[in-house]
């Protein structure tokens, strides 16, 4: 694991899994959202893997390998795009950029050891080169609306959402010193929550396609092929309908706990005993909505029925159709 610099700053408190490493936050949740929701401030992002890709042949060589079309990509074209098992499962999740030379890639924390195994083995007579540039790089995310200068030569992910950029490790402190305030994760991820954004080992398990927690529409390009897990996409989303669906949930405001990752879900009416129908994937205290999750359920719990997400009742928003 590798241990930010930023945990030295005033007030940080340790993130716990999956993001230990960096700060969870700064002694004042709240504030750090209101700040990171008005386009101010900084996260700190450094404990993602980052992984690059180079070479002549590296866009049409990651287009077979990706659900997104990238084969065309132009420089500096944000994408998200996902890597599947034969059988359609999620096993990886990208987050990408080209700048014209490199494809910049990062991804959740420990991941990118198994990813770069991965591509390695598939680079065949293609004339591509991959590298694991985690040490070296560090993700920071600069909120919609930042006005923070990055320096001409640096990746950067420009998203709706934000900018995610690619430091040079060795000048985190510095970058952070001016790009400021420092804002933790906890704040991100209420956000991220409040977007119905799905994360790789949150909201997914074993056996998530991409259909069930809405990546169909922001990493999966339906009108490509040839890349592992397709038959499954194309079948599900042609003929059938995902066995689950990821809700959002406003939890009771009176509970004092949050439900943590894994909790049970379950209908409100047949109470903590009931058959467990789901399970809580994200949780988070909002600035503004106040407690709320991520829950992924069987696809035919009704949409309007109230559910318990642990022992906390939850009114649920539809974030994938049944």
């Amino acid at each position: 694991m590798t241990k930010s610099p930023l945990l030295s700053l005033p007030g940080a408190v340790p993130a716990e899994a999956p993001d230990e490493g960096v700060a969870a936050h700064y002694g004042d949740l709240f504030r750090e959202q209101r700040a990171l929701a008005a386009g101010t401030g900084f996260v700190d992002l450094s404990h993602r893997g980052v992984v690059t890709v180079s070479g002549a042949d590296r866009l049409s060589w990651l287009h077979l390998l990706v659900t997104q079309h990238v084969s065309e990509l132009p420089p500096q074209q944000a994408v998200e795009a996902l890597i599947l098992s034969a059988h359609g499962h999620v096993e990886h999740a990208l987050y990408l950029v080209d700048d014209g030379t490199t494809t910049w890639i990062h991804v959740e924390p420990g991941t990118q050891g198994e990813l770069l195994a991965y591509l390695e083995s598939m680079k065949f007579f293609y004339q591509v080169e991959t590298a694991d540039l985690t040490d070296d790089y560090a993700v920071v995310h600069l909120p919609a609306g930042s006005i923070v200068e990055v320096p001409d030569g640096w990746a950067v992910r420009e998203t709706a959402y934000g900018r995610d950029v690619f430091v040079p490790r060795g000048e985190l402190e510095s970058f952070a010193e001016q790009a400021g305030p420092a804002i933790g994760v906890l704040a991100l991820e209420a956000l991220r929550i409040e977007a119905h954004r799905p994360r790789l080992g949150l909201e997914t398990d074993h056996r998530t396609i991409p259909h069930e927690v809405g990546w169909l529409e922001s990493a999966v390009h339906l009108n490509k092929g040839c890349y592992r897990g397709q038959e499954t996409v194309a079948r599900v989303h042609n003929l059938g309908r995902p066995p689950r669906r990821l809700v959002f949930l406003h939890l009771d405001g009176s509970e004092v706990k949050l439900p943590g990752h894994g909790a049970p879900v379950r209908l409100a009416d047949d109470g903590p005993d009931g058959r467990q129908l789901g399970f809580v994937t994200s949780s988070a205290r909002h600035h503004e909505l106040g407690p709320i999750a991520l829950a992924l359920v069987k696809r035919n719990v009704p949409v309007d029925a109230v559910l318990l997400a642990d022992t906390v009742p939850a009114n649920q928003e539809v974030v994938v159709e049944p």
